[in-house]
């Protein structure tokens, strides 16, 4: 990211740590996994494997969201402060809901 913000990353580093650890902060991280598809899992199958990657264990993290919910003018509004991709999985859909 030090080339995005320069001579300021120092400065900005710290603020980007602090968003990240907020207790505010929350994540959804994208694993890549093989072709198999959900159907062909078994529920008990499908919920070990969810434990597993909760545990970081298991396929690697691809990329991720950083977002918060926060109340403004009596509003709840859903902030995405941080989308990161591998390159390799950038332009295949992932960043579109």
């Amino acid at each position: 990211m030090e080339g995005l913000y320069g001579s300021e990353w120092p400065t900005e580093e710290k603020v980007k740590r602090g968003e990240m650890v907020a207790p505010e902060a929350r994540y959804i991280f994208v694993r890549e996994t093989g072709n198999a598809s959900v159907d062909e899992i078994s529920p008990k199958a499908e919920e070990e494997l969810n434990c597993t990657r909760w545990m970081g264990d298991g396929d690697p993290v691809v990329g991720f969201v950083q977002y918060r919910f926060i109340v403004e003018e009596e509003i709840l509004v859903a902030y995405v402060y941080e989308l990161q991709l591998e390159h390799h999985v950038q332009e295949k859909g992932l960043e579109k809901f």
